[in-house]
């Protein structure tokens, strides 16, 4: 990936602080492999051009980073998670617990998650339902919930094309997996009438459990061999499809715009993802991308609130910034980001 030369302007903020006395003097960031490349563009060019050392800027996962992050505060613990879906009460929680009192969320635009096949493969035009489907363990026939025996994707729709299922998914830890399940697994399976189903047949003690259950039952997936989860990033699911050519992948948009030569693209509610349908709000599978910080490690692992601000920068993550050469659907609210990053402001409790 050739990296850019910086905006004058971009580099202002930049100036050097004071270094106080620490073991590591490089920035260490963890988490979502959606954010990885957005997070290494701004890594290398802040390494080129601040005066600090480049971040190391690893994957894992989105809720393996937060993990991560809460681990504690210290020199051996990570000072940032890259998340494709917002923190939890519970890693807040975790992280309180092991003396992380203070983190900052910080938002950095938006982005889509797509489907996407081999580049010589058919068409797909599909809905939610479509992929709820295919995909869902249990599925509604004549108002019965049964076991899903669905083989190729005509027999979900006719129209979609005759190709046996086989649906390369995020796993459990990807934050990509939660957009997923409620954009997709959840949306699909109430326009289809299956939770519905799923609710009439619910054995909760009440309302609130019965609605449980089958929220559960929604996004509860295939286990005979047609969805498999991929616990690593998007190259392994890219490498899967090259090894099986009917299968289809789900991506982040900016992983796809990236592979162009290779992948195929499916359209959703009949949009095709793009920045211009997500920036408008058309596509329907979209969800804002983040990082968390531990406010604790500010003043004390050189150079971090730099690395904040200049990731947050117009140049960076605004309209016409560097990130959205990449992807990334810059936020419209940008601005009080950058002034929540300037005033340090820690997150609130979410419940």
């Amino acid at each position: 990936m050739s990296l850019m030369k910086l905006i004058p302007s971009a580099i202002a903020i930049l100036a050097a602080s004071t270094v106080v006395a620490s073991a590591r003097d490089q920035l260490q960031i963890a988490g979502s492999s959606t954010v990885l490349p957005y997070a290494t563009i701004v890594a290398e060019a802040f390494g080129e051009n601040s005066g600090f050392k480049t971040p190391v800027v690893e994957g894992g996962g989105s809720g393996a980073g937060r993990k991560k992050l809460c681990e504690g505060v210290g020199e051996g613990t990570i000072d940032i998670a890259n998340s494709s879906s917002r923190i939890k009460q519970s890693d807040l929680d975790a992280c309180a617990a092991n003396g992380a009192k203070d983190v900052m969320e910080v938002r950095i635009g938006y982005d889509g998650v797509v489907f996407a096949t081999d580049i010589n493969g058919p068409d797909f035009v599909l809905t939610p339902a479509d992929l709820f489907g295919a995909l869902a363990a249990e599925v509604a026939k004549d108002g019965a919930v049964v076991a899903n025996t669905a083989k190729t994707w005509a027999d979900v729709n006719a129209a979609l094309p005759a190709q046996d299922i086989l649906a390369f998914i995020p796993g459990t830890k990807h934050g990509t997996r939660e957009v997923f399940d409620i954009n997709v697994l959840e949306a699909g399976c109430k326009n289809s009438g299956a939770y519905d189903a799923f609710l009439a047949a619910s054995t909760g003690a009440d309302d609130d459990a019965k609605k449980k259950e089958a929220v559960g039952k929604c996004m509860a997936v295939r286990t005979d061999g047609v969805s498999v989860d991929i616990d690593g990033d998007y190259t392994e699911t890219l490498s899967r499809i090259a090894a099986n050519t009917n299968a289809m992948g789900v991506f982040g948009l900016s992983f796809y715009e990236n592979n162009t030569d290779k992948l195929k693209v499916a359209s959703m509610n009949g949009v095709v993802p793009s920045v211009e349908t997500i920036a408008k709000g058309d596509y329907p599978v979209s969800r804002p991308l983040f990082f968390y910080v531990k406010k604790a490690h500010i003043g004390v692992i050189p150079g971090l609130k730099e690395y904040i601000q200049f990731f947050v920068s117009d140049e960076m993550a605004g309209p016409g910034g560097k990130l959205a050469d990449y992807g990334l659907v810059p936020d419209p609210e940008l601005a009080a980001t950058q002034a929540a990053v300037e005033a340090e402001t820690p997150m609130a409790p979410l419940n």
